[in-house]
């Protein structure tokens, strides 16, 4: 590669505004100031449609069926913590890293494991009846329910 070649980033700038969001919740959070489910609910407000509507109905669904999970936001995003902190699930916004279907991920704390070999994260292209009710099921579990 010639001197002259442009470095390649090592991350994207939405990567970059991630972990400064990242960096800004844990300050937050240090100094008694983060408020877990004003945060998440600025977030949303924050979103474009559709991913607002979703991440809307989303916090609803798992408010209702996983009230032992705390809302916070997790590197900008909405996420849902158990009572030791830990993040256990969050929707991530199609327009957050321009991909083309919002996800809904569960971290190694959700309650998932099926044998050797799970899916841990979930495309949500449109909450229809049957999609919400795999949330429902998928929270329940993941919560410990």
């Amino acid at each position: 590669m010639s001197p002259s070649a442009k470095k390649e980033k090592a991350f994207s700038d939405d990567e970059q505004a991630a972990m400064k969001e990242r960096a800004k919740e844990q300050k937050a959070a240090r100094s008694g100031k983060a408020d877990g489910e004003s945060d998440l609910l600025a977030k949303i407000a924050e979103m474009s449609e559709p991913d607002h509507s979703m991440a809307k109905r989303v916090h609803e669904i798992i408010k209702a069926n996983a009230p032992n999970l705390s809302p916070k936001t997790w590197y900008g995003m909405p996420a849902y913590a158990n009572k030791e902190g830990k993040v256990v699930c969050f929707y991530q916004g199609a327009q957050k890293f321009s991909t083309r279907y919002a996800t809904l991920g569960f971290n190694d704390t959700a309650h998932l494991d099926d044998g050797d070999c799970w899916p841990v994260a979930y495309a949500l292209k449109q909450l229809t009846p049957a999609v919400e009710a795999k949330i429902t099921e998928l929270v329940k579990k993941a919560a410990g329910g």
